[in-house]
């Protein structure tokens, strides 16, 4: 979790959205990099989170982790929604944490003038940069690999138990498992899944000298 999902979701999204105090924060994809920049952005006391997606579950998962609000993306209107949440104005941050154009379109469509864009979701096609409406907003629109360089301050505010990333782990296996742990990941939307750990046996390969004086 320290090595890429808790650093992704905190330096491409938190940090790069400049989450700040009081400001409104929307993240659009509520999967693993998606909660956990919603973990890691309540480190700032934004006023509100609103989380958005399509599976109800992982909704329900963002709301016990920290969400003010969760909306759904089903039916198209996830946009209105949380225009309608935020009196009109839009989001002062909007994290797209999917990677594909549906969930890029919802953050042009929601984030308020003089706002942050954060991309944070890995794309494969094209995507419409509507700038017939955005040219006069002042807005900022970032993209970024994460460099881990925020990795030995998360894993403090982990030791000190003021995050718990074992949260996102759902399902664990064994290695001789890991098809079954690939087919529940495959199809996480019936089996629930967010992060699926696959653990190594224990046992000492034969071959290891255990005499300490060889």
């Amino acid at each position: 979790m320290l090595s890429d999902i808790l650093p992704t979701g905190f330096e491409c999204g938190v940090l790069n959205g400049k989450v700040a105090p009081g400001s409104t924060v929307a993240i659009v994809g509520a999967g693993p990099i998606g909660l956990a920049a919603l973990l890691t952005a309540q480190f700032y006391s934004p006023a509100q989170i609103i989380v958005v997606d399509l599976d109800e579950n992982r909704l329900a998962v963002a709301k016990g982790f920290g969400a003010t609000a969760t909306v759904s993306a089903a039916g198209g209107k996830a946009a209105e929604t949380v225009m309608k949440m935020t009196d009109g104005c839009g989001v002062d941050t909007a994290i797209e944490a999917v990677g594909v154009p549906a969930s890029f379109i919802t953050c042009e469509q929601i984030v308020a003038p003089g706002g942050v864009i954060a991309n944070v979701g890995v794309h494969g096609v094209k995507v419409d940069l509507h700038l017939e409406r955005l040219w006069s907003q002042n807005i900022t629109i970032t993209t970024r690999l994460v460099d881990t360089i925020t990795t030995p301050m998360l894993l403090k505010t982990v030791a000190a138990r003021k995050i718990d990333p074992a949260k996102l782990i759902t399902h664990r296996f064994r290695l001789d498992q890991i098809l079954d742990a690939y087919e529940t990941f495959g199809h996480a939307a019936s089996t629930r899944a967010l992060k699926v750990i696959i653990e190594a046996g224990t046992a000492k390969p034969a071959n290891v000298l255990t005499n300490p004086s060889r």
